[in-house]
């Protein structure tokens, strides 16, 4: 199995599952299990994203929402850490991949939030530090890794992006994360699925119609097949062209070039 593969068929099979709850009878009680964030680690050990990177990222861009990490980035000086993160901007910019787009702050929002957005924006890719452990710095308890000169915290934001990280995922943008899922990638999967759909529906009722002459008795059981086919053709055909209108209502540009070609179906 291709490396990107094991992600691609988990990403889907979250949003298959919330397809067929949404068009079962109970939708009161939907749990939404899909998946609205990828924090993609990059290795600090090279000079940028690896061609592994490029590919598995690429595949994933359209599935869910990436945010993209340097992992164990205290093996960086600060120097580095820079030239690092500059690097891997300018490939994935290069390499045309699309990650989580941080909303510009409303006009009206205090300065201290802008100023905690720019702040944000500003440190991607995240640079994180791994620690599991809990260590004793000037005479309190932190979590952070001892080095012989030196300890780095993983909470002071001086050492890693992690508090930012954090604050980005749970107190200010994990609904615009949510809204992103909802309103581009899940309406992507939504209608690609549903021309899949439509699709093999036409095909089979090509075969019936087909078959229908080889044995006249089976003609009018056929016909009323037919009619089922057709009916169920009709009502995907609306729900395309519904959903097309919504995204065209949207101005989700990105998504709407995805479902453009299904209505030639």
């Amino acid at each position: 199995m291709l490396h990107h593969q094991a992600l691609i068929d988990y990403v889907d099979q979250q949003f298959r599952q919330y397809y067929d709850d949404e068009s079962g009878l109970n939708r009161r009680n939907i749990v939404d299990n899909r998946v609205h964030c990828c924090l993609y680690f990059i290795s600090p050990y090279g000079h940028g994203l690896r061609q592994i990177d490029v590919q598995t990222m690429r595949k994933l861009h359209n599935k869910v929402n990436i945010v993209p990490l340097i992992a164990k980035a205290d093996i960086l000086t600060k120097q580095e850490l820079k030239a690092m993160k500059d690097r891997v901007m300018d490939e994935i910019e290069q390499h045309k991949i699309r990650i989580y787009e941080f909303p510009d702050c409303d006009s009206d929002e205090d300065e201290d939030f802008k100023q905690q957005d720019r702040e944000l924006k500003a440190s991607i890719p995240f640079a994180v530090v791994g620690c599991n452990t809990v260590v004793e710095a000037g005479g309190k308890k932190i979590r952070g890794r001892a080095y012989p000169w030196g300890i780095v915290e993983v909470d002071n934001p001086s050492h890693c992006d992690f508090v930012r990280l954090r604050q980005m995922l749970i107190s200010t943008h994990m609904q615009d994360l949510k809204d992103v899922t909802s309103d581009v990638h899940y309406e992507n999967y939504r209608a690609a699925h549903i021309r899949t759909q439509l699709s093999t529906a036409t095909r089979e009722r090509t075969k019936l119609k087909r078959d229908s002459g080889a044995n006249q008795e089976t003609v009018v059981e056929t016909e009323k097949l037919l009619e089922e086919k057709d009916a169920e053709i009709q009502r995907m055909q609306a729900m395309l062209a519904k959903m097309q209108a919504q995204l065209q209502s949207q101005g989700q540009g990105q998504a709407q070039k995805q479902v453009n070609g299904l209505g030639k179906l």
